[in-house]
């Protein structure tokens, strides 16, 4: 199988570095295409104000100075037109659970290639040490993942403590948990006197309950969240269409 990889943290960082080598390790063909810096929070993001730079680099990552969605759509629409069968985002250096996902430039770019032939894949390393863990943890998973029949348009979204692989508990299927409001942002002046924002941390968490992808994290397992892109909250249509009859 060919594999589109891409990430948000930048074509550089550890984690894709780990998932290729653990990849072609394996024997899968892959190709790469990620930001050519720190892209996380970008979502959804396309770049419509500019043109885009590709740079190839030694070790044959195509490096981009645009969005992790910018990566995958030249990906599979320009770079390795009809080449590639799955889009694997990752391995992302920080947890992408429950609210994450809407900002989340890792599972954007997973989203991005839900119109290749096999369900894309997010994965996230919930911390910045244990790469190698979350490699063979996707490694040991795919295989599974061949043989599900999921729906169009849906996306797989792992996280995976940062232990070592023998701490592992398990693998949960989860539904996502939720966040409180985020914290306020922070003011700071700049030293020419201009004010000047940072965006505080994401919220605490307000839903870890059994069955979500932050209680399976809190007890050393593996959480793989199906996720959808159809946003559409199908039960209030018909209540709302008595409005408008």
């Amino acid at each position: 199988m060919s594999l589109l990889l891409s990430n948000d943290d930048g074509v550089h960082a550890p984690g894709l570095r780990v998932l290729a080598e653990t990849l072609q390790q394996a024997g899968y063909e892959i190709a790469v295409v990620a930001p050519n810096r720190d892209r996380s929070g970008a979502s959804n993001s396309l770049s419509l104000d500019r043109p885009l730079q590709p740079v190839t680099l030694d070790n044959g990552f195509i490096s981009l100075d645009g969005t992790p969605t910018d990566c995958v759509h030249l990906g599979q629409h320009t770079f390795f037109r009809d080449r590639c069968e799955r889009v694997i985002a990752g391995i992302n250096a920080g947890a992408n659970l429950g609210d994450d996902v809407l900002y989340s430039g890792t599972v954007a770019a997973a989203m991005e290639g839900r119109f290749l032939k096999k369900t894309p894949i997010a994965v996230s390393l919930v911390g910045n040490r244990h790469f190698a863990t979350a490699g063979r943890v996707l490694l040991e998973m795919l295989p599974q993942i061949e043989t599900m029949a999921l729906p169009r348009h849906s996306i797989l979204s792992i996280n995976v403590p940062d232990v070592p692989y023998e701490q592992i508990q398990g693998i949960e299927v989860t539904r996502l948990g939720h966040r409180h409001l985020a914290d306020s942002p922070v003011k700071t002046v700049n030293p020419r006197g201009k004010e000047c924002y940072w965006i505080a941390a994401a919220g605490d968490v307000a839903d870890d309950g059994p069955g979500t992808d932050f209680n399976a994290i809190a007890n050393n397992r593996v959480s793989i969240t199906p996720i959808q892109m159809d946003m559409t909250l199908h039960n209030a249509i018909a209540p709302m269409a008595e409005y408008w009859p």
